[in-house]
């Protein structure tokens, strides 16, 4: 079996969630701490799902790239699934500050990393 006829006959677990506020119970907002608990719930829904590297490189470089259009069209389809799961969990707020057309769900990830790592020190002066 080719890799083009698995692409097109196998279906990804990340296709089958349905609502992923049944996952991921907690909604990021700017004005709660709980982006470390989101990460944490976050990666390991992402990480069920076989889809980590639509948001975290891999330790060993960037994965290697769809080489196909079946295979490529999966990649989108399931990056666009995650972009989806990370706007859907975030109140409309912070959603504001994040979308951007044509993202990756990665670019999205990283863009709420630096918004909630760079106020880390703000953050710790105002609770003190």
């Amino acid at each position: 079996m080719t890799t083009n006829t698995i692409a097109r006959s196998a279906f990804h677990p990340a296709l089958a969630v349905n609502s992923i506020r049944n996952h991921i119970t907690v909604i990021l907002g700017m004005d709660n701490d709980q982006y470390p608990l989101w990460v944490a719930l976050f990666t390991n829904h992402v990480k069920s799902n076989r889809v980590l590297h639509h948001i975290i490189k891999p330790k060993n470089g960037l994965p290697k790239p769809p080489s196909t259009d079946d295979e490529k069209e999966l990649w989108e389809t399931l990056d666009a699934t995650v972009l989806q799961w990370i706007y859907s969990t975030v109140t409309n707020d912070l959603l504001e500050n994040i979308v951007e057309t044509d993202t990756t769900a990665m670019e999205t990830w990283n863009r709420l990393a630096d918004i909630f790592q760079d106020n880390r020190n703000s953050r710790a002066v105002t609770l003190e």
